[in-house]
């Protein structure tokens, strides 16, 4: 490994699966404001988790559906609208070769 690209400062934290409210103590350097006390009585840096071991689909074998923000939402309405505008170009697509066609003749 090149030396000086890691960095040094790894401590302990709890590590919280935001979904099902797993928690674990590992090290890492990610900086976080939130703190909570661990059975041992000792506090430790909190870091949330949206996603763990304990809750991910390929080692539960279950699949879960994980609306983190409302993202799922947020796709929804976003296609909508795509959706809605390609129908609406389509509609005036079709009306404007029907109108072609009665000119026509």
């Amino acid at each position: 490994m090149k030396p000086g690209i890691h960095p040094e400062n790894y401590r302990i934290v709890i590590f919280k699966d935001m979904s099902n409210d797993d928690m674990f103590l590992g090290k890492s350097c990610a900086n976080t404001k939130d703190t909570m006390k661990w059975e041992d009585g000792n506090e430790y840096p909190l870091v949330k988790l949206d996603i763990s071991s304990s809750s991910h689909p390929y080692y539960t074998g279950k699949m879960m559906l994980i609306d983190t923000a409302g993202r799922v939402d947020k796709f929804k309405k976003r296609f909508a609208k795509h959706a809605e505008m390609k129908n609406t170009a389509t509609a005036a697509k079709k009306e404007e070769e029907e109108g072609g066609e009665e000119a026509a003749q």
